[in-house]
This record gives C-alpha cells, sequence and structure tokens, in this order.
C-alpha cells in the first residue's frame, strides 16, 4: 500500500463528501478509491469512515487522521516545491476564520484584495462570534480577538481593540451622565449577549479589574443590535471600539466611564504550529498582516 496516495485519496474522499467525488477528482476507478481507504484503515486497525448512502461521516480516529494527512501532504508538497527549486505562484485554498463584524468590516476587504492580486487562490472566510478549533475544522488561518486559551498556536499581533461603554446624548441628557462604577445600577443597560447571557462588565479600578453586576432593560444577540438601541436611546451599551468608531466621531454616541474601562484586548492572527508553512498560507499571511495592521491602527 502507498500510503501516501491512501492519505491523499482519504482526504479527497472528505473534501468530496464522498469515494465517488473522490474518484471523480482524483480521476481514479471507484473500486481503487474504495480499495485504498479500506487498506489505510487495515492498516491503521481503525475504523476511520462511516460509509452511508447520502456521504460520508469521520470517526473519532478518522478526524485526526484527516488533520495530520492535510499537514503532510501540505508540508510534502512545499518540501517538494523548494528541493526542486520551483518558485511558481501560490495557488490552492485557503480556510480563514474571524469574528463576524470584525470579519465583515476588516477581514473580507484585505481577502478582496488579496484575491485580485493572487488569481489561482481561492478563499473561503467563515465568520462566527463562537470559538472555531483550527485544528478541527481544517482551517489555515484565524483572527482571534482577546487572550488565546491555546498556547500551540503561533500568533502575531496585529494591534488591540478595548470594550467602550456609550450612550446616545439624548439618553444621556435625559438620565444624566454616570460618573462612578456605582451610578451604572440606576441605568438602563443594553446587553449584547453572544452565546450565554450577559449579567456583569468588567471594568478596572486602577490595576484591579471588578466585575459589575446590572440587569439588562434590553438584551440582543448582534453587536449592530445592542448599537442600533444605543443609537435610539434605549439605554448604555457596550461594544468593541472598531464596531462604534463611526458613531462615537460622529457624536452619535458618547463614551461614559471611560477611565474604567479594562485593559485592550489583542487582535492577533494566528495559525497551527508546522514545520513548513504551505506557500498559500504563508503568501496570505505576508500579504493581510500589514493590511490588518494599518486599519486597526486607523480605528
Amino acid at each position: 500500500m502507498d500510503r501516501l496516495e491512501a492519505m491523499r485519496t482519504l482526504v479527497a474522499a472528505v473534501d468530496g463528501g464522498s469515494l465517488s467525488a473522490a474518484s471523480r477528482s482524483l480521476g481514479v476507478p471507484l473500486p481503487t478509491v474504495s480499495r485504498r481507504v479500506s487498506d489505510l484503515e487495515a492498516h491503521l486497525r481503525a475504523q476511520l469512515v462511516v460509509r452511508t448512502s447520502r456521504k460520508l461521516l469521520l470517526t473519532d480516529a478518522g478526524r485526526a487522521f484527516v488533520g495530520t494527512s492535510r499537514r503532510i501532504l501540505d508540508e510534502l508538497d512545499e518540501a517538494e516545491r523548494a528541493a526542486t527549486g520551483e518558485y511558481r505562484a501560490p495557488r490552492g485554498d485557503l480556510l480563514i476564520t474571524a469574528p463576524v463584524e470584525f470579519g465583515r468590516l476588516h477581514v473580507e476587504p484585505v481577502v478582496l484584495d488579496f484575491l485580485r492580486t493572487y488569481p489561482d487562490i481561492n478563499v473561503r472566510l467563515n465568520l462566527a462570534d463562537h470559538f472555531v478549533d483550527l485544528v478541527e475544522n481544517h482551517i489555515d488561518l484565524g483572527v482571534r480577538i482577546g487572550q488565546l486559551p491555546d498556547s500551540s498556536l503561533v500568533a502575531t499581533k496585529l494591534g488591540a481593540v478595548r470594550w467602550i461603554t456609550c450612550a446616545s446624548p439624548a439618553y444621556l441628557a435625559e438620565r444624566g451622565i454616570p460618573s462612578t462604577l456605582e451610578e451604572l445600577g440606576g441605568h438602563d443597560c443594553i446587553a449584547f449577549e453572544r452565546l450565554y447571557a450577559t449579567d456583569s462588565w468588567t471594568f478596572r479600578k486602577g490595576s484591579e479589574p471588578i466585575a459589575v453586576p446590572f440587569g439588562p432593560r434590553f438584551a440582543v444577540n448582534t453587536a449592530y443590535g445592542a448599537i442600533d438601541a444605543a443609537l435610539a436611546g434605549a439605554g448604555i451599551a457596550r461594544i468593541l471600539s472598531y464596531q462604534v468608531a463611526d458613531a462615537i466621531a460622529d457624536g452619535s454616541l458618547v463614551v461614559v466611564l471611560q477611565e474604567f474601562q479594562p485593559e485592550p484586548l489583542p487582535v492577533q492572527l494566528v495559525h497551527t504550529a508546522q514545520p513548513i508553512l504551505p506557500l498559500k498560507l504563508r503568501t496570505f499571511a505576508d500579504f493581510a498582516r500589514p493590511r490588518l495592521k494599518a486599519r486597526l491602527e486607523a480605528g
């Protein structure tokens, strides 16, 4: 059994969703594709896929093996190009993830510029506010806001954003401007809730973080829903700085409790640790890094 051919076949089947799709993409007869996957499972003494009438499903062992296989095949392709001195234009598919609004405002414009510059690379941009595991989801590159819980990732800092507590001038004229954290409890608060309910905001007194509890008068699960509510005078909202930069600049929203804002959150470009980065990934990282830094510095 040629293990590399078997690995390529398995990855093609997973990407295509079936053995038939792998047969078509590789130009190999379907019985050969099926035999390669079966031989690989026999060699590993583990079931890698579950074959159903409609699609191919990975087992836990299969998910881990496919992730490793992708890295090995990418590294092999890159090593072959380096060994033969072949410096052709980067090509292939990239999967990138970023938070929804940051991705829409900053990452997507950079990606579109990149596609115009590198016509042989295709990009899928996955925007999500929940945690996305890069390895499990076969993602090449991610943008993360906040401290990284996974120290195994290779991270490059692009800049920082911060939480902004703000309200409309009309609301503050009617209800007053809070000058202490204790006064926040007497105000209507707008909660931006993602995957869980929010009942406190973290501020900072001196160098110490402090959680200030509140009961939201209005809660919504998107940042722009919270911004719209604040613009309508519904109360005080807490939004990341890049999301309200325009509203703060034109005076539609006013920052309050600024001296108590917590430490800025780092914005980082991350990827898994690899001995040799695929050319397509290295090319995008080199292209995106200075552009994303410039966009963050511009506010």
